[in-house]
């Protein structure tokens, strides 16, 4: 049986309060983003207009890093035609991508666990000899800590950094069921927005049947805090956190 069908089965068979409604007792529900406000950001426009959804379950890294992509080469004046995932997952054979948006994946491993991911961000751009200063990973500690407390302060400066500057990114690699009535899966998305009197981010979710939606801060710390769930450990994913992408 393809891991795919494996991990569905198993996630059929979760505890009930691991498919709990999202922000149950939390936090308010997503509220969906339709008209948003640029303020001439455009980084922040280019990632709207290069916003796409995933090509197959797993591909929700090739969604992303094409949005991420798009948008760098748009903002850096990259002449050439947006690249699509497909030729992305070619360009890029990094921790072979490409055979972990399979089914059967690479060596039954599909998607990609933070460290990963933030390898093929960075090869993704060299790739498209595109301009960065720094790409890193922020793993985030468990909620209600000191640690974490440490980790959210940096990570609203960097999202108003991104809301008011335009040359910092960030790419969420967070559990989908914190942000959304749906099964706690590993998921990553771009960041599209931070509101800082709401103190609100922004999801530019790349699953299919979502479109963008703000969350508070507080839930998208729940998001990228998560442990996931101990099914996805021998596939290699820890606990969730984000990258940072610093331009020029």
């Amino acid at each position: 049986m393809v891991l795919y069908r494996r991990l569905l089965l198993a996630c059929m068979r979760l505890p009930l309060d691991l498919i709990r409604p999202a922000g149950t007792g939390k936090s308010h529900l997503p509220r969906p983003v339709i008209d948003p406000d640029f303020h001439g950001n455009r980084l922040k426009e280019a990632l709207f207009r290069h916003y796409v959804h995933q090509f197959t379950p797993a591909a929700c890294s090739a969604a992303t890093v094409a949005t991420v992509v798009n948008a760098v080469a748009e903002v850096q004046g990259a002449p050439r035609p947006p690249v699509t995932q497909a030729q992305l997952l070619d360009a890029v054979p990094t921790g072979h991508w490409k055979a972990r948006m399979h089914p059967d994946g690479y060596r039954g491993r599909r998607g990609l666990p933070l460290p990963l991911l933030t390898r093929v961000v960075r090869d993704s751009l060299a790739a498209y000899g595109l301009r960065y200063r720094r790409v890193a990973s922020v793993q985030a500690a468990k909620p209600a800590t000191a640690a974490a407390r440490r980790i959210t302060a940096d990570l609203r400066a960097r999202l108003h950094r991104f809301e008011t500057h335009g040359d910092t990114l960030l790419i969420a690699h967070f559990d989908q069921g914190e942000a959304l009535a749906t099964l706690h899966i590993p998921h990553i998305s771009p960041v599209g927005g931070y509101h800082g009197p709401s103190d609100t981010v922004t999801i530019l979710d790349v699953d299919a049947d979502q479109q963008p939606y703000a969350v508070a801060l507080d839930t998208f710390y729940r998001a990228i805090s998560s442990g996931y769930h101990h099914l996805f450990r021998p596939f290699g994913y820890g606990r969730g956190g984000y990258v940072v992408v610093e331009l020029p």
